[in-house]
């Protein structure tokens, strides 16, 4: 019963996730999920994002905590459309939250939809919420191997960032090893390299970012 019951939440959800994609989509916005360990570097990623996007797409954010409203304080502090999802100890955002959430986002103009998902590298992992685009982070301070010891997270995801580069020389993180583990479990996968407190890599990222809001345009 308790596997039945499990099937059927997820079900739910899902189809609730393809009501919030098709709404989204209809207001030609573009819709990033992105999940992480916790520390990984989601939202500082976010920030400068955010920062070189403005100007090329007006861009919002939904962000997922088990507690507080720290990480949305610092989105509007830096000028950024936000709302916060606490989720009060579940241990990952789901269609029906990110649907309510919407209800209280301006979205007029917004043309980039970034969701910052409860730190996790497993609950959030099989939950569509309605985005685009799935995007996992991996951080070169938490080690080269969860690739493989997570690997729906990295399945299910479309983009694959390593972070926190300026720290390789200070780790033991094979860049070359993450790559390959990753890639033997999803060979579909783009994968970028991104030190955000440093600005290394975030070209590419940005251009293809800028890109595929452009595909959702036509």
């Amino acid at each position: 019963m308790e596997v039945r019951l499990a099937e059927d939440l997820m079900q739910a959800n899902n189809r609730l996730a393809e009501k919030v994609k098709s709404l989204l989509s209809s207001k030609g916005i573009l819709t990033l999920n992105f999940l992480s360990s916790p520390g990984a570097g989601k939202t500082t990623l976010l920030e400068e994002t955010l920062k070189k996007v403005r100007g090329r797409a007006e861009a919002a954010v939904i962000v997922g905590d088990v507690q507080t409203s720290r990480d949305k304080q610092r989105f509007e502090k830096a000028g950024f459309k936000a709302v916060q999802i606490n989720t009060e100890g579940g241990c990952h955002l789901t269609a029906g939250m990110v649907e309510k959430a919407l209800s209280s986002l301006d979205l007029s103009g917004v043309e980039l939809l970034f969701i910052e998902n409860v730190g996790n590298l497993v609950c959030p992992a099989g939950f569509q919420l309605g985005e685009d685009i799935k995007v996992v982070l991996l951080s070169t301070a938490e080690g080269d191997d969860k690739p493989g010891k997570y690997p729906e997270a990295f399945f299910n995801a479309q983009v694959m960032i390593i972070t926190k580069t300026d720290l390789l020389s200070s780790t033991n993180f094979n860049l070359d090893f993450a790559r390959q583990d990753a890639l033997k479990i999803n060979p579909r996968l783009k994968i970028f390299e991104i030190s955000s407190l440093k600005g290394e890599g975030m070209g590419p990222w940005i251009d293809w970012l800028i890109h595929m809001v452009e595909r959702k345009r036509r």
